[in-house]
């Protein structure tokens, strides 16, 4: 079987998490694939050529956003192969190719006030039509599963097939030269998001500012979303310019090191799918502190520190003061991190493909 895959959120201007996501379970597919089985990606075209261990990869004729809009009207171009698998609801017209589609999240839908209104029209739309006509949808999580079906009809089409951890998130030899270089404290907080409303950034600073909160610098390390979240002019205003860094998005091997070093990972997201930059804190033997989202709920499967927006101060005054308590999280969560490789997802999606295969025969 030659699946051809839509890798194009690896080269938007903001990967973001579907990204990640896109390029690693597009390695594990090639690592993974049967006998006889190759996997290939396709982009818009851009001027450079995606390169991705394994995976050769082609441009099609259109540019980002000729391409997007020619999709949108079931027109333009086509992937090839025996079927094709759009890694984001940015999915290709279905023909006559089997098409199977990954939709990471129901943002959309359950807090839409999170993304542009432009945004919402255009993943409602997306993943309507892939309601419609993919053979398969893929989602992260079984809350994303069950909120979806809130939304659109999937019957039975649905497979929940869930993350990894990164190989290339490995603490390196060179921890210590990294840290002095990046001037890391002895003791922080961290977040690793995005820096968009949807992560709860702006709960997390004036959680930061209050009474109950540790003393210590929270890093943020992550690219600029939309939104205008200017977190340092926040910082300032509730008093906290000298306690908040913001890092930028950072190689995996100073991630790893963040990651690894940090107190604890706060992740005060207001949805998720899944939850990426959690697992792969905890894969570090890190503690986590997240919201009550349900996605991150199920993938932490009881091994974080779970807080409302209005307990968060107090949640992270304990787990910084508690070194019981953070050594307990932090051995459960690398346990429980165990249980999420690329591999095994890719795995789970091979056979989802064979599904599709056998039922066409």
């Amino acid at each position: 079987m030659r699946v051809g895959l839509v890798l194009e959120q690896c080269l938007a201007p903001v990967p973001g998490g579907t990204g990640r996501y896109s390029r690693e379970i597009a390695r594990a597919l090639a690592r993974r694939a049967p006998a006889g089985s190759a996997v290939a990606g396709a982009t818009a075209w851009h001027r450079e050529l995606l390169r991705i261990e394994g995976v050769p990869s082609f441009r099609l004729v259109l540019p980002r956003r000729a391409l997007i809009a020619s999709w949108e009207r079931g027109i333009g171009p086509g992937i090839g192969g025996d079927l094709v698998h759009a890694l984001t609801p940015l999915a290709p017209p279905r023909r006559r190719t089997p098409l199977v589609v990954t939709v990471h999240d129901a943002v959309p839908w359950t807090h839409p006030e999170t993304l542009t209104a432009r945004g919402v029209r255009w993943h409602r739309r997306a993943i309507e039509r892939a309601a419609r006509s993919a053979d398969r949808i893929v989602v992260p999580t079984h809350a994303v599963a069950d909120e979806l079906a809130r939304h659109v009809q999937l019957d039975d089409r649905v497979r929940v097939v869930g993350h990894g951890v990164s190989a290339d998130l490995r603490v390196p030899e060179d921890a210590d030269a990294r840290a002095a270089t990046m001037h890391l404290p002895d003791r922080y907080l961290l977040t690793a998001a995005t820096l968009e409303p949807r992560k709860g950034l702006s709960v997390l600073l004036e959680q930061l500012a209050a009474p109950a909160a540790p003393d210590i610098p929270l890093l943020v390390a992550g690219q600029a979303g939309w939104g205008d979240l200017d977190l340092p002019s926040e910082a300032r205003r509730l008093g906290l310019a000298d306690r908040v860094r913001i890092l930028g998005r950072v190689p995996d091997a100073d991630l790893a090191v963040l990651m690894a070093r940090a107190t604890a990972l706060v992740v005060p997201s207001r949805a998720e799918g899944f939850g990426l930059p959690m697992l792969e804190a905890m894969s570090l033997g890190t503690a986590v502190v997240t919201s009550a989202d349900p996605a991150l709920v199920e993938v932490a499967g009881g091994t974080t520190l779970v807080a409302a927006d209005h307990e968060l101060a107090g949640a992270l005054r304990t787990v910084v003061d508690d070194d019981l308590l953070r050594a307990r999280l932090g051995a459960a969560g690398r346990d429980r991190a165990t249980a999420f490789t690329w591999d095994a997802a890719a795995d789970a999606l091979w056979v989802v493909y064979a599904e599709i295969a056998s039922s066409r025969a």
